[in-house]
């Protein structure tokens, strides 16, 4: 690299911008140009303050003492480009605060500020490299994740329900993610509901993506086709896209006039209903192959209906504990889902807890008839 060339990316840094071609008979083919960035003069403003702030610690230690100007005051400059600068910037920022340092540190070495710079030093620029990932400099990034967030929860609620119908949902990532993989879509017109419960491969922040991405799309899906071709959509939207991980899907069509439903289901953990006159547990026969793996698939259906006291339990198989197979999670569960009888069917959440496997995502709803 050029002195010039160095120069321009520390000065005059650029934005990428990615783009797509194809011609006649030719592959689509992808790329990234760089574009000049919209915000120059403040990249350039904050890159000077802070370099000049930085320099100008040392020789004030070095005129007045350590006592006035003590070189550990570098570390919220230091922290602050790694933040707030790109990386090349990051550079002279810690340029100037090692002369600064060095400076300072002649005159009065001082062993345990030495080693907080380096620790700062090497978490800004780790912290600088990460935003530079993505594209998002300063706090632009948090408030995306926030938004992310809120949009998530509102898409995994279900809507109220008529007068003798209750509904939970309770969903929680792995844990140190801020999202998860399970995620709900539901749709209600009218006395008609219908809901998927979606369970993408992986875990955490691992499939948050890939999750957030889908339940825009499969509640589009929900919303527009029919019932009974909510799953072959599904299946062929994952098979165009050639989705690598494994989804699977869980989709309920229920009457809530006349309690009647319909159940599909597609590589999912089985639903149960609660059957309020013998007091039992009884999981669905509905089976079927995850989507996006084969095409020109059916997933038969099975019909139910839910009676004054029954309820109806999806759940994805991070209820299954850890380390448990299918047979002895499911007993599991539905062991354990007694006690929301005893509840009333409003302690999804303590279930949920008590049982998940903390390591993988869990999620589940329920859906009862009073």
């Amino acid at each position: 690299m050029s002195v010039i060339e160095a120069v321009r990316r520390v000065w005059s840094p650029g934005d990428k911008v990615m783009e797509f071609a194809t011609g006649e008979g030719l592959p689509p083919a992808a790329g990234t140009y760089t574009a000049p960035s919209l915000d120059l003069g403040r990249h350039r403003l904050l890159l000077t303050v802070l370099t000049v702030a930085a320099l100008v610690i040392g020789p004030l230690a070095a005129a007045y003492g350590t006592s006035w100007a003590p070189p550990i005051m570098l570390a919220p400059i230091i922290l602050t480009s790694g933040l707030l600068l790109r990386p090349p910037a990051v550079a002279v920022v810690l340029a100037a605060s090692a002369v600064s340092a060095a400076i300072g540190l002649t005159v009065q070495l001082e062993p345990e500020q030495l080693a907080v710079l380096v620790v700062v030093a090497v978490l800004a620029v780790s912290l600088s490299h990460a935003r530079a990932g993505v594209g998002i400099y300063g706090l632009r990034g948090d408030h995306a994740l926030i938004e992310l967030k809120s949009q998530l929860k509102a898409i995994n609620q279900i809507p109220p329900l008529p007068r003798r119908w209750g509904r939970k949902v309770a969903l929680q990532a792995a844990p140190g993610a801020l999202f998860g993989g399970d995620f709900l879509v539901s749709r209600l017109e009218g006395s008609r509901l219908q809901l998927a419960l979606v369970d993408v491969s992986g875990k955490g922040n691992d499939a948050a993506a890939h999750a957030l991405m889908l339940a825009g799309t499969f509640g589009g899906l929900l919303a527009s086709v029919p019932a009974e071709r909510f799953l072959p959509a599904c299946n062929d939207y994952l098979l165009r896209r050639g989705e690598e991980r494994l989804v699977t899907a869980v989709h309920l069509d229920l009457d809530l006039s006349t309690g009647a439903y319909t159940i599909a289901c597609a590589g999912h953990p089985p639903a149960a209903q609660y059957f309020g006159g013998s007091g039992t547990w009884q999981p669905s026969t509905a089976v079927g192959i995850a989507l996006g793996v084969i095409d020109h698939v059916r997933w038969p259906t099975v019909e139910g209906a839910l009676g004054k006291g029954d309820a109806l339990m999806l759940f994805t198989n991070g209820l299954w504990g850890p380390r448990a197979d299918p047979d002895t999670g499911l007993d599991r569960i539905l062991g354990e889902a007694h006690s929301l009888v005893r509840e009333g069917f409003t302690e999804t959440a303590t279930l949920v807890k008590s049982v998940r496997n903390r390591e993988d995502d869990s999620a589940l709803v329920l859906i009862w008839r009073t």
